[in-house]
């Protein structure tokens, strides 16, 4: 439907044949159901051009240990430098303005370009295709001028510079093109991700009081349809600010149009295939992504145009390693920071092939990333743990049966990886071969932070460690007083000193807020919210969230931790530890876990196991408490963990678990409910006995 959708809108045009200013191939690879893959360049390459080298002629003669040590001593010189990689309309008067106690963060101050104008008219070659798998094709010249065609569209619709667009819409080849048509035109965009309820749409839409809404009549998402435009209609039934709803045909059931929806295609169809782009100042709003807040109360994080855009680019091929020719993919949607950054942003200026996967791990087998890989001879692939550790319930032959020879390098984002998951990806999946990166960076932080690579040639990578921090970031961990902790093999509250490019510039329409979060609670550094341990080589490990930090006894425990213990086991593939009060100790760990379904031995016999890990790896005080074994965990449809639903049932707080409609099957809380119910009945007979 899709690809019908786009070759009607373009098939009359002539736009780009000057073929002799396209200089650049970028590719886009779209897989979305068993079998059926969609490949060609996108309107991608969407980010001001990237120039022929990263570096100086003297930076880069600079190891990567230099390179580090001048980028955190003299980050004006190193960024300034770095800069050369985007093509300037008006080159920057000054590379920074920080001031990192009162959130004030400018970059690249006074420069002016677009994210999208290069990419379009200048560096595209018309011959590279989508490829369908019903044996059609779309050119590149149809996806260009489609998105030229949505912005015109927007623009026609009142949308101007500044103003907020939602976009609520499966990840496809038009979710990008939205994007990027609000980029060209100077609208913000703020993507949602399309299995969010429509309370959780509405909040959202309001808070950023969007102009418009980009839409598909339905999604496809593991077989299953999602019914977006239903769940559109409702929630801006209490957003006075949306004017339009755009709607495209994702699928062959027409939707029901209300006063407010637009007909995408055909709207599209009769606009212009060249649309003017809107010169950007670099501090301009580039997009908004709302992540969780410690409140309830969604965090609308704000991403701006040069910094973030040089960030991206340089994190995706220093980390990744990316050569001209990969095929980078990275699984993640484009509703998080992870699709912005590395599906999109990232890469397209980097002028990679990149993949957008619309499907699921297990979808319609186990084997659903693997076939990818071979099919498409994917060179990265990143993907999430919570993903890896349910891949790892299947036998290996899942993995095996594809070729896998094409990947380079495996990456992890999302959460501190495990062990036994980490293992299982480098030597099952990786062979053993290619370098694994275990990421860590937020959605705030607009791209990697900390990973194993880039380090020198030859430099170690210890498995399920996040390691070095990237060009730029000075990690700093900070005592329980608020002291800076010195020297090695310390654990503390997780923050970073300087400024740097890809760092968010505030919280919209609450720069207080902004400020009481990150900079508020160590003043001068910017607060991750997160806890962290170095080593004695100086390495970092990120021992999770300092809000999933249990105190027992006086003792500060990270669930991270605790998890990455009772994960060793071969019998767990996955649990999550919360912390409960506890009359005594304060807290204690309660560790929610699930067994594998081929368990030969008694549950009892490896719960029992299960303690002795822990008292071995990290301290008996750390043994869970109880120990409830569940078929499977509460998780979003990303892959994230519900700890605050599991912590509400491990205290017996069933009747006030609050919304659980963006669990990927909420069916999972009531289980889990019966199975903590049985368990606290047989802990009370045990007890009489």
């Amino acid at each position: 439907m899709w690809r019908s959708n786009m070759a009607a809108l373009s098939s009359s045009t002539t736009f780009g044949r000057r073929t002799g200013l396209f200089r650049s191939l970028l590719s886009l690879y779209w897989t979305h159901g068993p079998g059926q893959t969609r490949i060609g360049p996108g309107p991608l390459r969407c980010v001001a051009s990237v120039c022929a080298g990263t570096w100086s002629s003297q930076l880069s003669r600079l190891s990567h240990r230099d390179l580090y040590q001048l980028s955190v001593s003299d980050p004006d010189q190193f960024w300034g430098s770095a800069a050369d990689r985007l093509r300037w309309v008006k080159p920057f008067d000054r590379v920074r303005d920080c001031e990192l106690s009162s959130g004030k963060i400018n970059w690249f101050v006074g420069g002016k370009l677009n994210v999208f104008v290069h990419s379009l008219n200048l560096n595209v070659r018309l011959q590279v295709l989508f490829f369908c798998s019903s044996s059609c094709c779309l050119s590149h010249r149809e996806l260009l001028e489609t998105t030229c065609r949505l912005a015109n569209t927007l623009k026609n619709h009142g949308i101007q510079k500044g103003d907020r667009v939602a976009i609520y819409m499966p990840v496809s080849p038009l979710a990008v093109a939205a994007m990027l048509a609000c980029a060209r035109i100077g609208a913000v965009h703020t993507v949602v991700f399309a299995g969010f309820s429509s309370e959780a749409l509405a909040g959202r839409i309001q808070d950023a009081q969007c102009k418009a809404v980009i839409t598909c009549n339905q999604g496809v998402r593991g077989g299953r349809l999602i019914h977006l435009k239903s769940t559109v209609d409702t929630a801006v039934k209490s957003c006075p600010t949306v004017q339009h709803v755009f709607v495209s045909q994702r699928t062959e059931k027409p939707a029901v149009m209300g006063e407010l929806d637009v007909p995408l295609e055909e709207v599209m169809s009769s606009q212009s295939a060249v649309c003017p782009a809107e010169l950007m100042d670099s501090e301009d709003l580039l997009f908004l992504l709302y992540t969780s807040g410690s409140t309830g109360k969604p965090k609308g994080i704000v991403h701006t145009q040069a910094g973030y855009l040089l960030y991206a680019s340089l994190t995706h091929q220093y980390v990744f390693d990316y050569r001209d020719g990969d095929v980078f993919g990275c699984v993640a949607d484009v509703g998080w920071i992870t699709g912005h950054s590395y599906v999109v942003y990232g890469p397209l200026c980097n002028g990679a092939t990149t993949v957008l996967f619309e499907s699921t791990p297990v979808y319609p087998n186990p084997g659903r990333y693997w076939e990818t890989v071979q099919r498409l001879r994917i060179s990265q692939f990143y993907g999430a743990p919570t993903a890896l550790r349910l891949l790892l319930k299947f036998d290996e032959s899942w993995v095996k049966k594809y070729d896998r020879s094409s990947l380079r390098t495996l990456g992890s984002v999302g959460e501190p990886i495990n062990h036994e998951a980490w293992h299982w990806f480098h030597s099952v999946v990786g062979d053993g071969r290619c370098p694994l990166v275990d990421t860590w960076w937020q959605t705030e932080t607009g791209g990697v932070c900390i990973a194993p690579r880039p380090a020198d040639e030859g430099a170690p990578i210890v498995p399920a460690m996040a390691m070095r921090p990237f060009f730029g970031i000075q990690p700093a961990l900070m005592g329980e007083k608020g002291e800076l902790l010195s020297g090695t093999s310390v654990s503390g509250a997780l923050c970073i000193s300087q400024p740097w490019p890809g760092m968010a510039r505030g919280i919209y329409g609450d720069h207080q807020r902004f400020i009481d979060a990150y900079f508020k609670p160590y003043p001068g550094y910017y607060f991750t919210g997160d806890g962290a341990f170095r080593t004695e080589e100086g390495y970092y490990q990120i021992t999770g969230r300092m809000d999933d930090v249990i105190n027992v006894s006086g003792h500060r425990l990270g669930t991270a931790e605790i998890e990455d213990a009772l994960d060793e086991h071969p019998a767990v593939p996955e649990t999550a530890v919360v912390g409960i009060p506890h009359d005594i100790k304060g807290e204690v760990p309660f560790a929610f876990v699930v067994l594998k379904e081929d368990l030969g031995d008694d549950p009892h016999a490896v719960l029992q196991q299960l303690r002795e890990l822990v008292a071995t790896k990290i301290a008996k005080y750390a043994v869970p408490e109880d120990f409830l074994v569940v078929k499977r965990l509460p998780k979003t449809r990303s892959g994230k963990i519900m700890r605050r639903i599991l912590r509400k049932i491990a205290m017996e707080m069933n009747g006030d678990l609050g919304d659980v409609s963006t669990l990927d099957d909420p069916s999972v809380v009531k289980e889990i409910v019966e199975a903590q119910q049985r368990y606290r009945k047989q802990s009370k007979q045990q007890k009489k006995k």
